[in-house]
């Protein structure tokens, strides 16, 4: 329960990310989402083949490290990208910035 609890307001934290980036938030959540399933499913078989499936414990933790590390995968590649805002910027010249000729 508390780790649908943390995805809900990590898949917030990532949509308001992709906002800030000019992308479009639900295919970012999605992306979060299928990380962090993929991750942990990942992790859970990991743990099993390394601790045996008797040690649940061991096999849980891990698979939640990895679906937070799915989480944190989807979340530099957002970072990495540009802002909206440094585009806009960008886009500026010397000529924009002058006062305009008068007749």
């Amino acid at each position: 329960m508390l780790e649908i609890i943390a995805l809900v307001f990590l898949t917030r934290r990532i949509g308001r990310l992709a906002i800030l980036k000019g992308l479009k938030p639900s295919s970012w959540k999605r992306y979060t989402i299928a990380a962090w399933f993929a991750c942990e499913i990942f992790g859970c078989v990991v743990a099993a083949v390394l601790f045996g499936y008797d040690n649940l414990f061991s096999i849980v933790s891990i698979g939640l490290g990895c679906a937070f590390g799915g989480y944190l995968m989807v979340r530099a590649i957002l970072e990495a990208k540009p802002d909206i805002l440094d585009e806009e910027i960008n886009s500026i010249s010397a000529d924009d910035l002058k006062p305009p000729l008068s007749k």
